[in-house]
């Protein structure tokens, strides 16, 4: 059985361990990502985070930036893809949103790409933050 809720605070650790994790495990064509778990904290104290859980066991997390309906991160544990994870927290946060998301994705994530097109999201605007970093906003 999942269950999506608010992350506690005493998980914060175990999501940012889950975050560095599939960071590292998706993102290969970085040469260094350096410490992620910092990131992970840093980026997210400003928004809401949501679990996916299997009875203890965390399997993903989505990050909401809330002022702009901006869905910051989706990450989930490469051990649960293809089960429904990453579609109930998308799900998820569609329903506490107060209108349409949006959110970037690397252009080279391909298969994450695909997972969001799948839901009906279509690029509406690419750009690059880096020379390494480029990415397409998507909104449905």
């Amino acid at each position: 059985m999942l269950a999506i809720r608010r992350m506690r605070p005493d998980e914060l650790d175990a999501c940012a361990d889950l975050y560095d994790r599939v960071v590292r495990a998706t993102f290969t064509w970085f040469p260094d990502l350096g410490e992620q778990r910092a990131k992970f904290r840093q980026e997210t104290a400003e928004e809401e985070v949501y679990v996916a859980l299997s009875g203890d066991r965390l399997l993903g997390l989505a990050a909401f930036y809330r002022p702009d309906n901006f869905l910051h991160s989706l990450y989930v544990d490469h051990a649960a893809h293809g089960h429904g994870v990453g579609s109930a927290l998308m799900a998820h946060i569609e329903a506490v949103a107060d209108g349409p998301i949006a959110f970037k994705v690397q252009t080279r994530n391909t298969s994450a790409r695909r997972f969001y097109a799948r839901k009906g999201f279509k690029v509406v605007e690419e750009g690059r933050d880096s020379d390494l970093s480029q990415w397409v906003r998507m909104r449905r």
